[in-house]
């Protein structure tokens, strides 16, 4: 079976699908990643790779899109927009990608098109070759949701390949445990490739104090200034050992004796001997903490970071806070509240249960 996997070519997107597609090649079937952008790195997991979206720049599809919808706009940056903002970008985005996608797939002729939801282009290829689309959940939203909104601004490239609409997929991988969001699908365990990196020998042992990691995003713009200064301004009332992963220059300026840095690291090796995760809200560093069971302070920010942080609020697993709210107090409670990491745990198991990517193989491949 040949299987092309379609992906927004943006790291937080792509590393997701990565653990499905190597499960399929490692059981004998022809996989090829179709992507860009940062994304191009999964080629780092053995993945044959192709860049459908050459001199990718997200920030200039932002900068042609809103200024045209300057409420949406608005409402994106505050993290309120729901799905409307991803709505306009990525469908600005699949505009450019749905061309290139098709003439890879008619040339490369896949049996089954997975795509994630951010990458409807895929679902068009699908239906333009008459195979079988799969939807791969990669968020914290409702893959359904995400694919209107999407292909609702995708008219033009709809009609460009024959498609009055998009058609619904032959079926979806939800990712979410139930507890934490609603996800239409069969439901497969959340795993992600990691990219690069190796992990210091000091950080898969507990450290003489609890060890709070802190992350930022891969992607940045507008409204974007992530936990990282608010820790760090904060770090020397607190006790316990910070652990910046991947900081900017103005957060790495000047530290407290508390607060070490790193570089690109794996990062699901370095949750177990944690005490807790704090990061910009994305939906793979969500996923990653409650893997590990560790309590979480996720940041609330534009796109999908306010709605992500919510949801660890509302289920228990952790703190949502606006960055100017990250105080010694709130940095203190998520090592001490029993309550956080209990629920968290609570989650891990739920997410152990759940089958991983391999059990959905022979599943994907009876649907040809």
């Amino acid at each position: 079976m040949r299987v092309l996997v379609v992906s927004a070519p943006l790291v937080g997107h792509v590393f997701p699908l990565v653990p499905l597609a190597v499960a399929l090649r490692d059981a004998g079937h022809d996989v090829l990643l179709a992507t860009g952008g940062g994304g191009i790195a999964a080629a780092g997991a053995g993945l044959s790779v192709h860049d459908v979206a050459p001199g990718f720049d997200f920030g200039r599809i932002a900068l042609r899109v809103f200024p045209r919808h300057p409420l949406i706009a608005r409402a994106e940056l505050a993290g309120t927009a729901g799905t409307r903002g991803a709505g306009l970008l990525f469908g600005a985005l699949n505009d450019q990608l749905t061309d290139p996608v098709v003439e890879l797939a008619t040339e490369w002729r896949p049996d089954l098109v997975v795509y994630e939801p951010f990458a409807v282009a895929g679902a068009v290829a699908a239906a333009r070759l008459g195979v079988p689309a799969i939807r791969q959940e990669n968020a914290l939203f409702d893959g359904r949701d995400l694919v209107q909104a999407t292909s609702a601004r995708l008219g033009p490239a709809l009609r460009r390949h024959g498609l009055s609409e998009l058609p619904p997929p032959a079926a979806a991988l939800a990712v979410a445990p139930p507890s934490v969001a609603t996800q239409e699908g069969w439901p497969m365990r959340y795993t992600s490739y990691v990219g690069g990196g190796e992990l210091p020998p000091w950080l898969r042992e507990p450290g003489e104090r609890p060890r709070i990691l802190v992350t930022r995003s891969t992607l940045t713009g507008p409204g974007d200034k992530g936990p990282m200064p608010a820790v760090v301004a904060a770090a020397a009332q607190v006790d316990a050992e910070f652990v910046l992963v991947r900081p900017d220059q103005r957060s790495a300026r000047t530290l407290p004796d508390n607060v070490r840095t790193v570089d690109w690291i794996p990062l699901d090796e370095a949750l177990p001997a944690s005490a807790a995760l704090v990061h910009h809200g994305g939906a793979g560093s969500v996923f990653g903490a409650l893997a590990a069971g560790l309590p979480q302070m996720a940041t609330v920010g534009p796109g999908d970071r306010r709605h992500n942080a919510e949801l660890v609020a509302r289920c228990g697993a952790g703190l949502a806070l606006r960055p100017r709210d990250i105080t010694p107090e709130t940095l203190t409670r998520l090592l001490t509240d029993d309550r956080l990491r209990t629920a968290a745990g609570q989650v891990s198991r739920e997410i152990a249960a759940m089958p991983p990517p391999s059990d959905l193989v022979a599943r994907l491949a009876a649907l040809v």
